[in-house]
């Protein structure tokens, strides 16, 4: 046996005690999101001419605390004999929100409701189970980049949160070093289809094509497997929710969102403030759009509230 001596052992010691093609012009005026007050349709937006990006943090990368989640999701060819099995679901998109009334632990009543009747096909309106209790998850859709990313991402590696960012195709292939450094922070990296079409209006065959087409190209290019998808509008069917889970997703929807997608129509930040802390729940998900300047600029303020109130930010596995 070596024997190691006292003097190598107090540096051992040491070293360890020193130290994750519809283009945007303008917002659309008929585009509303589901806040506490209205119904769906959670539009992301996107814009032809993106912005350059600001500086990122030249920190070091921290490094992810769980191992990569590995999905397969299968060619059009080996999923396509489901195709007649789904072909039996109903395809009409379910119109939900919401809503105003919540129980009296702070969930919004639409969404348990919800949860118990589409849980089965892995669709989520809050994470529900004894496991997330306490918990809350963070979610960012990205659209097109307005040049607020890299302070939200400097903000949550101040605080140690990890967020869900859900990305569409054109996103990723204009923002590769955000994209990156969102999965060397950490983060999960979600899929919002390539083209951002309502899924609910087109065939087996192209929802598959919305999916695998970015999921694909995050694959390849980042060496990374998407397993969150965000239906665009947050609309869904039971045939999306069912091709979805065959390939290897969960649908990540939402039981907190507001009107903050519009850049030239931001809330004043005290209020935005006291509309997404008001009704904090287990299993919560926040649905915020990183567009938003007043998002960017009282996020921090918010993770310090939510943590005040007893809660933990998780990071949105599987």
């Amino acid at each position: 046996m070596k024997i190691v001596k006292p003097a190598a052992i107090l540096l051992a010691i040491c070293l360890v005690f020193s130290g994750c093609s519809f283009f945007r012009k303008e917002p659309p005026k008929d585009e509303n999101i589901i806040s506490g007050e209205g119904n769906l349709s959670a539009n992301v937006e996107i814009k032809p001419e993106i912005p350059e990006s600001s500086e990122s943090s030249s920190s070091e990368p921290e490094p992810e605390s769980e191992p990569a989640v590995e999905n397969e999701i299968g060619s059009l060819e080996e999923l396509s004999p489901y195709f007649q099995e789904f072909a039996n679901l109903k395809s009409e998109q379910v119109p939900w929100g919401p809503g105003t009334n919540f129980d009296e632990n702070g969930k919004p009543i639409a969404c348990v409701q919800l949860q118990a009747e589409y849980s089965k096909w892995d669709a989520d309106f809050y994470r529900d189970g004894e496991e997330h209790k306490g918990k809350v998850y963070l979610t960012f859709d990205e659209g097109y980049e307005n040049g607020y990313t890299p302070k939200i991402l400097d903000v949550l590696k101040e605080k140690g949160v990890s967020a869900v960012f859900f990305v569409t195709l054109s996103y990723a292939k204009s923002e590769p070093e955000l994209i990156r450094r969102m999965i060397d922070e950490g983060h999960v990296v979600g899929n919002h289809s390539a083209r951002h079409p309502n899924m609910t209006t087109i065939t087996m065959e192209e929802m598959y094509a919305e999916v695998a087409d970015l999921h694909n190209y995050i694959s390849e290019n980042f060496g990374y497997d998407m397993y969150l998808f965000r239906p665009p509008e947050g609309a869904f069917s039971e045939r999306s929710l069912a091709l979805l889970q065959k390939m290897g997703y969960r649908t990540v929807c939402w039981s907190f969102a507001y009107a903050d997608w519009d850049p030239a129509n931001q809330m004043e930040h005290q209020k935005a403030f006291e509309r997404i802390t008001k009704n904090i729940h287990d299993g919560e998900i926040y649905l915020l759009h990183a567009v938003s300047e007043t998002n960017t600029a009282i996020l921090g303020d918010v993770i310090d509230h939510v943590r005040n109130s007893g809660y933990t930010f998780e990071k949105y596995l599987p």
